[in-house]
């Protein structure tokens, strides 16, 4: 899936960047609600063998590629729409909308798990979250289809039109935004992998390490408070971020998340409810310094004519070495079960490297805050 979401970036950043990006939005979701709701109808290995597991994987690697186009979409509509004094609040709502979307699926499954029995959640339960995305993907269609095309980009597409020069996104954003690509995605590398490591690692840590596996129900609860806190938190940081910046918020929630990564796991391993819980809150409280202003930020890196390709590719190809890796590096680097808490410091490690190289790239980036995104330096070139 991870593999497929730069693939997807490049796809429908290319023709997002030539017809339009209500378009491929409205495509993206089509494409990520099939692949979804398929995945809840999908036969099982008992009853077709082999074929089962391979219906899986097309249907998430279809969902990568949709998903590697449908952020940068949803962003630009939200950053192209708005007032450049409040782009960073606008765009910051496409990112609630993952801590939605979490909180959804934690609220499902914390219902699901109350009502019933492990063997019947394994049986046909967990088919219900899948099947439930299809109201969802209808509110999406319907939302979307409703909102006009970025006025932003139709001044864009209208010039363009003058040019006697074939229109390249992809070959456009490395020859004329190489320095931002690197930038998007160092940018990426302490957000992503903050996210995996205080939401899935977490669950792992707590069920395997911390031994709550047969107390789930806390396990969710956390997460589930987590998600509400996450989702008021992103749309308050961006409406911050118009009026310090981004950078300075982005710096802080970078060096954040990897002070905080040295104390979370001592807290979820003491399996005090509230100490779980506010390892988790504050772990995303942290994340969401980076997550809100990063919308806006990365729309504001590129050029009109390009923004859809080049937002996307970095923020995509950045999810194969952070957040695809993340919890197979840290599982790895946690060990064996009965070492405990002991290999905790090699995990901190890795996210303060993370965290140094998203640094790194923040203060390369310029301050973008309040820029016009009527701007095109391909055009002008």
């Amino acid at each position: 899936m991870a593999l497929a979401r730069p693939l997807g970036g490049v796809v429908f950043g290319h023709f997002g960047d030539k017809v339009g990006r209500k378009k491929m939005l409205v495509a993206s979701l089509f494409l990520m609600g099939i692949a979804t709701f398929a995945i809840g109808l999908l036969p099982t290995y008992a009853s077709i063998g082999v074929a089962a597991p391979l219906l899986l994987l097309t249907c998430r690697l279809l969902q990568g590629f949709a998903i590697g186009g449908e952020w940068g979409g949803a962003v630009l509509m939200a950053a192209e729409h708005g007032d450049d004094s409040q782009r960073g609040f606008w765009s910051s709502w496409p990112q609630a909308g993952v801590a939605l979307g979490n909180l959804l699926a934690t609220g499902v499954l914390w219902v699901l798990a109350a009502v019933q029995s492990d063997a019947a959640f394994e049986s046909w339960g967990w088919r219900i979250p899948f099947l439930l995305s299809a109201v969802l993907v209808g509110v999406g269609l319907w939302v979307r289809l409703s909102i006009e095309e970025s006025p932003v980009f139709a001044e864009a597409k209208a010039e363009m039109a003058t040019k006697e020069t074939p229109h390249l996104p992809l070959v456009e954003v490395f020859r004329k935004y190489p320095k931002e690509v690197l930038v998007a995605m160092g940018m990426r590398m302490a957000e992503n992998i903050s996210y995996y490591l205080f939401t899935i690692i977490s669950i792992s840590f707590l069920t395997i390490y911390a031994g709550t596996a047969d107390d789930k129900s806390l396990i969710l609860k956390a997460l589930l408070i987590g998600s509400v806190v996450h989702f008021v938190t992103i749309p308050l940081v961006g409406a911050l971020s118009d009026r310090v910046g981004r950078r300075p918020l982005y710096l802080v929630g970078a060096v954040g998340v990897a002070a905080w990564s040295w104390v979370f796991f001592d807290l979820i391993a003491s399996r005090s409810e509230g100490k779980i819980i506010l390892a988790i809150v504050v772990g995303l409280m942290l994340h969401a310094l980076m997550y809100s202003p990063q919308a806006a930020f990365f729309s504001e890196l590129f050029g009109t004519s390009v923004r859809y390709t080049g937002a996307s590719v970095g923020y995509q190809l950045a999810s194969i070495f952070a957040g695809a890796l993340a919890p197979i590096i840290a599982i790895e680097l946690l060990g064996d079960a009965s070492a405990g808490v002991s290999n905790v410091p090699k995990v901190a490690i890795y996210m303060t490297i993370a965290s140094v190289i998203t640094i790194v790239a923040v203060l390369v980036a310029q301050e973008t805050r309040a820029s016009s995104l009527r701007h095109d330096r391909v055009l002008q070139d």
